[in-house]
């Protein structure tokens, strides 16, 4: 497919077609390969024809260099290899067998973000609760934090009466959810040495415990595990309760995040190897394990499938059933999706304010119009459309209480994280085994967000272009948007160089006023 960049409303739009000649301009090379070797397992190829260009007919992009500026933007936001053997581990890291044996054996596991070539990482010495001893807390805050965590499931925090520290993170799916802390009652001093704070874990990870076994405040740091565990959240905290779970043994973790010795700033990936390799630790990616656990088990079911002929052309719409929450979703499949490669996909959170009664202070509504214009060109794609992320994921009345202060003068980051949540705190799971459900493996991911491209490795998609999603800016919606563009890393297109206000007047100046941002 090419892309062809239209100039419309005076902004510029992506859009796809379905001809096969590909553009002659020599800088619109294919996407490279991601810069990470591939493991010695076999793994799927990628499509061959990745390849952003430009229709000599288009008319000229208003900013110059539009074309360059998303090859680059795409080489920038590209992601994952495909899928491959979910059980073979990433370069340099151990199996997900290996670090289960470990913890069978009493021994400890490292546990390590996606790493993507800079030291933007964070690693948990980890282990099973059930099996700690005071030498494995010294080791544990000789090489963290100080801070000893316990991750926990919701049932057993409900039968020790430990309620969250900060209830209003109940539904931030990005934030750790931390409990009030505890020592144990009987055995302990202070609670701060680590023979005490052993005893405080082993306490936590035993059935037979009561609520009165413990003190408040005390030394130990319980932490919520959500409900699907990394294939709902890519957490920390989940994935070392995943893990304890699958080596057989109590659903208790303890985990601590390590750090440099010499500035206490978080592990480099590089420190974190050099541990692993000093001390025989197994030490996994947590893209690994969502793999692992993705081979295993399915958190959604397909519920029904059905013709749904729209103003923009016929679709089969699919509807699915999240098994974490109930949770209703659908996805939306135009034509044949054939081999899965190069699909156009747009995965949208749900917005009722913007798609349904056409709010102007977002540019959520325009956005799912035009993607679905795009896949009814193209003949071929999915929109996937995730409800419950209202307010990006903090619920549609949070987020009336953030259009309040954003009317006071806070942005929309600035707003959130007043109201006690994240600036994000949505998580695309389910909507990746969506994906996989209606044929995916390799897509044009229609979005301006980067977020959208973490976390999909463990699901065997890989992303090999980005589409920009334009839609006209007006004095209502500028601010929302310049603030995602300038502090949460969402790319227009050629990225406007400067604020928005530099250039709103030439979107306005040719827009009815009457129809705000209703133009597409």
């Amino acid at each position: 497919m090419d892309c062809i960049a239209l100039q419309q409303s005076s902004f510029p739009h992506i859009f796809i077609t379905s001809k096969s000649p590909l553009s002659t301009h020599n800088h619109l090379a294919p996407i490279p390969p991601h810069k990470t070797a591939a493991p010695p397992c076999k793994l799927a190829a990628l499509g061959s024809s990745d390849t952003f260009s430009s229709n000599e007919e288009s008319i000229p992009p208003p900013f110059g260099t539009l074309e360059a500026q998303i090859t680059q933007e795409t080489i920038d936001f590209f992601v994952s290899d495909a899928e491959g053997d979910p059980d073979c581990p990433s370069p340099g890291y151990s199996p997900i067998d290996q670090a289960l044996s470990a913890l069978r054996q009493q021994k400890f596991v490292l546990v390590v973000d996606d790493y993507d070539g800079d030291d933007h990482v964070e690693g948990n010495l980890v282990m099973a609760a059930s099996h700690v001893s005071s030498e494995a807390v010294a080791f544990m805050v000789r090489n963290g934090s100080g801070i000893i965590s316990v991750g926990m499931k919701e049932e057993d925090l409900q039968r020790l009466d430990l309620p969250l520290m900060s209830p209003q993170n109940e539904d931030n799916s990005s934030a750790p959810s931390f409990t009030v802390t505890v020592d144990a009652r009987v055995g302990t001093s202070t609670g701060v040495s680590a023979s005490d704070r052993a005893k405080t874990v082993l306490a936590l990870s035993s059935p037979e415990s009561r609520p009165g076994d413990f003190r408040r405040p005390g030394h130990v740091f319980p932490l919520k595990y959500r409900k699907g565990g990394v294939l709902s959240r890519v957490g920390h905290t989940e994935a070392s309760v995943d893990l304890v779970t699958l080596a057989g043994l109590q659903p208790v973790s303890v985990l601590s995040a390590v750090v440099d010795s010499d500035d206490g700033s978080m592990a480099s990936i590089a420190t974190l190897r050099k541990l692993a390799l000093d001390y025989d630790i197994p030490i996994v990616s947590i893209t690994d394990l969502i793999r692992y656990r993705r081979k295993r088990e399915k958190l959604v079911e397909r519920t029904a499938v059905s013709r749904l002929p729209t103003k923009w052309g016929l679709f089969a719409v699919h509807s699915y059933r999240s098994k974490l929450d109930g949770i209703e979703h659908i996805a939306l499949v135009k034509g044949d999706i054939g081999n899965g490669q190069d699909v156009l996909v747009r995965v949208h959170s749900e917005c009722l304010t913007g798609d349904i009664f056409g709010s102007r202070r977002c540019d959520c509504g325009n956005q799912l119009e035009l993607a679905m214009q795009l896949i009814e060109q193209a003949g071929r794609g999915v929109v996937v459309y995730l409800r419950g992320h209202e307010g990006r994921g903090i619920g549609l009345g949070h987020k009336l209480q953030a259009y309040n202060l954003q009317d006071q003068g806070h942005d929309t980051v600035e707003a959130n994280l007043e109201l006690g949540f994240a600036a994000d705190a949505r998580e695309y799971g389910i909507g990746a085994q969506m994906l996989r459900d209606v044929g995916v493996h390799t897509m044009r991911l229609m979005t301006n967000n980067p977020a959208k491209f973490t976390g999909l490795k463990g699901y065997g998609l890989a992303v090999v272009g980005r589409v920009p999603v334009l839609t006209p800016i007006t004095e209502d919606n500028m601010r929302y948007l310049e603030t995602k563009r300038v502090k949460m890393g969402h790319v227009y297109g050629s990225d406007v160089q400067g604020p928005l206000s530099d250039f709103i007047k030439s979107t306005t100046d040719k827009q009815d006023p009457t129809e705000g941002n209703n133009k597409n």
